[in-house]
C-alpha cells in the first residue's frame, strides 16, 4: 500500500493547469484517468493518484513561495540526465524556471536537482540523490 493515496492541487486555469502537469506527469510514467467536467482532471502511477482542481475562489493565486501552504513536490528520478530530460519537458510546457539543474553540495554532494513552477505558483522538483558508493 503506498503512504500517499493522492495528492491534489487547485489552479486558477483548469485547461493550462491541466495541460502543464499532464507533460510532467506523463513523462514520470503516471496514465491519465480522466476529467470531470470543468471541475477536474487526474493522473495515476499504480494506486497514486495526482489530481489538478479547478479553484474554488477565482483570483485567489498565485500562491507565493514561502508562504504557509505547499512547499514543493520533489520527484526521485534515476539519473541525471533523467533531471535534465524531465526539466526540458517542464519547461517546454510552460513551466518557469526556478533553478536550473545542478549539483547542491549544502545537501550532499551527489545530490543533483532542478525547480520549477507552474503559472499557479506550485513548485516542483526533479532530483538524483543516488546512495553513496559501498566501495
Amino acid at each position: 500500500m503506498p503512504v500517499f493515496d493522492h495528492l491534489g492541487v487547485s489552479v486558477a486555469d483548469l485547461r493550462r493547469g491541466i495541460d502543464q502537469f499532464d507533460a510532467v506527469l506523463t513523462a514520470l510514467g503516471f496514465e491519465k484517468g480522466g476529467e470531470h467536467h470543468d471541475s477536474a482532471a487526474w493522473w495515476k502511477e499504480g494506486e497514486t493518484e495526482f489530481i489538478v482542481f479547478a479553484a474554488r475562489e477565482p483570483d485567489s493565486g498565485p500562491h507565493e513561495h514561502g508562504r504557509v501552504g505547499w512547499q514543493h513536490l520533489a520527484f526521485a528520478v534515476d539519473s541525471r540526465d533523467e533531471v535534465d530530460r524531465l526539466h526540458a519537458v517542464a519547461t517546454d510546457a510552460g513551466w518557469s524556471v526556478v533553478r536550473e539543474p545542478k549539483l547542491y553540495p549544502r545537501f550532499n554532494e551527489r545530490y543533483y536537482a532542478s525547480f520549477l513552477e507552474d503559472d499557479n505558483g506550485i513548485r516542483i522538483e526533479f532530483m538524483h540523490n543516488p546512495p553513496r558508493d559501498a566501495g
